[in-house]
């Protein structure tokens, strides 16, 4: 089984989730957090990612009848592969992303379903944007956000964090040309009155 197939599954990617942040989890403590998952199911579904060098046994404690592990999970393992993911066709890209958004949807309900959303207070946000650039000032910007952010994904738990699910899509948009931004940069302005008039509904087309 390819990483993607390991992994972009909507069990596993749950489980994968649970443990992001450098937590160590039990069983028992995962299946108190997936509680919607057959204790069983979700078991199996921790033995394929252990099996899988994806989560790995850091404790065991012998109890009466059963062995209860505690698992860590090798975040350079769960990761898709660049193999798989250029192996990959559209209709499993498809299905992929998918599962992905239907994470990050079921993750959203779970925090309405906790209580009264106040987004302010809990750091919520969800927006979208679009900026122009080149290749090379897209890879810059990639190398900058990795700067702020991978640091971050380096603390550890403690007194006063709170784990915070970042998700994040990159796209490029398929735009005609003669509908772009240099398009609408071609345009003469006449002058003041018309730099600020109202959006025409040529604008906004």
């Amino acid at each position: 089984m390819n990483s993607a197939d390991l992994l972009l599954h909507p069990v596993r990617l749950r489980i994968v989730q649970a443990f992001l942040g450098d937590r160590a989890l039990t069983t028992s403590q995962l299946a108190a957090e997936i509680d919607d998952v057959p204790a069983g199911s979700l078991y199996r579904h921790v033995a394929l990612l252990a099996k899988a060098g994806v989560l790995q046994v850091v404790a065991e404690r012998r109890g009466r009848a059963v062995v209860e592990r505690t698992y860590t999970l090798r975040l350079l393992a769960a990761r898709v592969g660049p193999a798989d993911a250029v192996a990959m066709t559209t209709e499993e890209h498809s299905r992929a992303f998918t599962v992905f958004v239907a994470g990050l949807l079921a993750d959203f309900d779970r925090y309405l379903a906790a209580g009264p959303p106040d987004l302010l207070r809990d750091g919520v946000s969800y927006s979208m944007g679009a900026m122009w650039l080149s290749d090379a000032e897209y890879t810059e910007f990639l190398r900058d956000v990795q700067t702020i952010v991978q640091p971050r994904f380096a603390n550890a738990p403690r007194k006063g964090r709170r784990r915070r699910l970042v998700w994040s899509v990159f796209l490029p948009a398929r735009e005609e040309p003669s509908r772009g931004r240099a398009a609408r940069d071609q345009r003469p302005v006449a002058g003041t009155e018309g730099r600020n008039r109202p959006p025409s509904r040529t604008d906004n087309d």
